[in-house]
């Protein structure tokens, strides 16, 4: 038996025995007076209690509830409400400007918009009423107009969903503007899914002794999934993290130790520096797992020798939010040993889910398929693929090609099926890796906390550091890239001044705007 229906995922696990406790970095914004501990048979009541309050709020089945908030868990538990009554919801970043949700609201045309007043308040500063595309705003504040305000005790009856109906909607990370409103079903997101990672697997499935840990964005569709996954298994405890900032994480990890941890590759960098510590939280885990974006080699080195479990596993996977994962591949301590004339790299994703995804390697202009080695444009076949692009029919018509999905991503194919990924089309530089280059800036460089390579026509690749202290050393530099493409001399910015998305990817085309005068890349951005 597998898990089919988020609506009652909560009343499933309890009656099923689950005692699986829920730790919280912060209490949660749907129920903020509750704190931080939560067994299953109280989060079913606050799904259940949630969903009367919507149906109660004139949400009906087939309704938008688009929700935009802080990030925390409970995007998940919302979405969890709303589906309980056959609603659709809809799950926007805060993170994303405030121009772009506007648009996104005015797709969706929700019948009732969750959201929080500090977010609607800086968005009126901006001239944008964020209201005016809802058939009702509530909020998660106390005060007039709150969720908390309606009636929980209304009759709540659960409507069957057809397996193939729009189950919620959720967002791509928008490096390049504004993000595409991906709707997924219960077939897509669950079954194929979620249903797959319920499924035990050697290494992967979380054990009754786990505590697993997640610091990732939860208005991401990785975060449903992996909320049925992996509760599903019944570890010992879930530990949620909503902010990788060192100073609010690491406290929460060091009092619940995980064993499993996901998080953020940008997360993972900024914990970097703590595994030096004595007290560091990272000394049990067996099994490190990062998604979204790339992760570099000496981020992975440093966490992996940092547990003191004999055999530590790192998975990386690549997917995108339209597709879940397509390939993933494991890291030991010993592969990504630093050798002579030799450089690890992390750029290798590993093999296609086996049985699952299929991936080919096209010609960009002519999409005819590649050879294995040489380099074209990723394509992807799955049946978890989204069923549409809310508002976008024909940019998905655009994207895919018969079963073919196109990621937009480049890349080759090894003689033994394996994914070398190069670079998003849109960052793409020709003769080149951007990522590869970044990987190598980091190896070399221990005080680089982020590497950013642009190009443009006509000049050298402009890398943008994110140092520790923000010095940069001009000989060390020197010394680091001698035997590499020439660079133009390397800006140093703040990690604050990084623009970034939910998922902590770089916002490359607003920092191309800023250091590069908006100049033009060379790939053509037309399936981003």
């Amino acid at each position: 038996m597998k898990p089919l229906d988020p609506g009652t995922l909560f009343d499933t696990l309890a009656a099923r025995g689950s005692r699986t406790l829920v730790r919280l970095s912060r209490p949660l914004d749907l129920a903020p007076d509750a704190g931080t501990c939560w067994d299953v048979r109280a989060l079913a009541r606050l799904v259940r209690s949630t969903a009367a309050r919507l149906a109660a709020a004139g949400v009906r089945p087939g309704d938008h509830v688009a929700v935009v908030k802080r990030n925390h868990w409970d995007y998940v538990l919302l979405a969890c409400a709303a589906a309980r009554i056959g609603a659709v919801p809809a799950l926007l970043s805060d993170r994303v400007p405030t121009a772009a949700l506007d648009v996104l609201l005015a797709r969706l045309r929700p019948a009732v918009l969750l959201t929080e007043g500090p977010l609607l308040r800086a968005a009126a500063e901006q001239g944008t009423d964020l209201t005016r595309h809802a058939a009702r705003t509530l909020t998660l504040d106390p005060g007039p107009g709150a969720l908390a305000a309606l009636p929980d005790d209304g009759p709540c009856p659960v409507p069957r969903r057809h397996d193939d109906d729009p189950l919620v909607v959720i967002h791509t990370s928008g490096t390049t503007g504004v993000p595409k409103l991906v709707v997924h079903s219960t077939t897509t997101l669950i079954r194929r899914l979620a249903g797959f990672e319920a499924r035990r697997w050697p290494v992967l499935t979380a054990r009754g002794d786990d505590t697993v840990a997640s610091a990732i964005s939860f208005a991401h569709g990785r975060a449903l999934a992996w909320t049925v996954s992996a509760l599903w298994h019944r570890p010992r405890q879930l530990v949620i993290i909503d902010d990788c900032d060192p100073a609010a994480a690491l406290p929460v990890l060091r009092a619940h130790p995980p064993t499993v941890l996901e998080a953020l590759p940008s997360g993972y960098v900024r914990w970097q520096s703590s595994a030096a510590e004595p007290d560091h939280p990272f000394r049990d885990v067996r099994l490190f797992i990062s998604t979204f974006d790339a992760v570099h080699p000496p981020t992975v080195r440093t966490l992996l020798a940092a547990t003191r479990h004999r055999r530590p596993v790192w998975m990386q996977g690549w997917g995108q939010s339209e597709t879940g994962p397509l390939s993933f591949r494991f890291f030991t301590r010993r592969s990504l040993a630093v050798r002579e004339g030799r450089h690890p790299t992390t750029r290798n994703l590993g093999r296609p889910v086996p049985g699952r995804v299929a991936l080919r390697v096209v010609d960009p202009q002519t999409f005819a398929p590649l050879p294995r080695g040489r380099t074209g444009l990723v394509l992807a076949r799955t049946r978890a693929r989204c069923v549409a692009y809310l508002g976008e029919e024909e940019r998905l018509r655009e994207k895919v090609h018969g079963a073919w999905f196109n990621t937009g991503d480049l890349g080759s194919l090894t003689p033994s099926g394996a994914l070398l990924l190069f670079d998003r089309e849109v960052d793409m530089i020709p003769g080149t890796s951007c990522v590869e280059l970044e990987d190598v800036l980091h190896d070399r460089l221990a005080e680089v906390e982020e590497a950013v390579l642009l190009g443009a026509p006509g000049r050298d690749p402009l890398p943008l550091l994110v140092t520790t202290g923000g010095t940069l050393d001009r000989h060390r530099w020197a010394h680091a890239v001698h035997d590499l493409p020439p660079l133009d001399q390397p800006v140093l910015v703040d990690r604050d001044a990084v623009p970034r998305t939910a998922t902590g990817k770089v916002r490359r085309h607003e920092l191309r705007h800023r250091y590069l005068q908006g100049a033009a890349g060379f790939g053509t951005g037309r399936w981003t």
